[in-house]
């Protein structure tokens, strides 16, 4: 991990949010820390405690508007903490209706292409805790991925596909939609 200089700002989120952004770390005396691609989270909020700044690590693999989404994500984290402290829950109405106001707000800002906007009209309804509750904005953002020539989504391979997940060797076989994901069989 490192920390973040701010002039490196540019190179992770769009130009238009940069001094925002800024503002908003300064502002909050944020230690912005970009880490390695973690396959856990894509982002994590520390208050201060023994630190005495509040902490937000994204990772650095994101495209700007999905490190956007993050850092706005991990803020609503923070100001829900200046607010309540640890007294409510970490994704509750609280954090929800805090996620929701600064959505609202960096979306006036014409930032988003249309289609991560739209996406994101429905997530300030009723935001989900993590971003894999977030279907249709996860496959949208995807679109903006610089793609390597290797990477494929499981949407576009067809029934009965044989597929391995990135830097994993199990084997797996695309089966029907159910609902919102697919059914997939591990070979063994």
């Amino acid at each position: 991990m490192k920390e973040v200089g701010l002039d490196i700002l540019n190179n992770y989120i769009p130009k238009p949010a940069v001094q925002i952004v800024t503002d908003i770390i300064n502002n909050y005396k944020i230690h912005l820390i970009i880490s390695k691609e973690r396959s856990r989270t894509i982002g994590n909020y520390r208050h201060p405690g023994i630190y005495k700044n509040h902490r937000i690590s994204i990772n650095q693999n994101l495209n700007q508007y999905e490190f956007l989404i993050t850092f706005i994500h991990e803020l609503a984290h923070l100001l829900c903490y200046e607010q309540y402290h640890n007294k409510v829950d970490a994704h509750g109405k609280e954090w929800k209706n805090i996620y929701s106001n600064l959505l609202i707000k960096f979306t006036q800002l014409s930032i988003f292409p249309n289609d991560i906007e739209f996406c994101l009209q429905k997530t300030i309804k009723n935001p989900a805790a993590t971003a894999n509750g977030e279907l249709e904005l996860i496959q949208t953002l995807k679109k903006y991925n610089l793609n390597d020539g290797n990477t494929v989504f499981i949407e576009q391979l067809s029934e009965n596909a044989i597929f391995k997940l990135k830097n994993k060797p199990t084997l797996f076989k695309k089966g029907p939609l159910r609902r919102k994901y697919f059914l997939c069989e591990d070979i063994k």
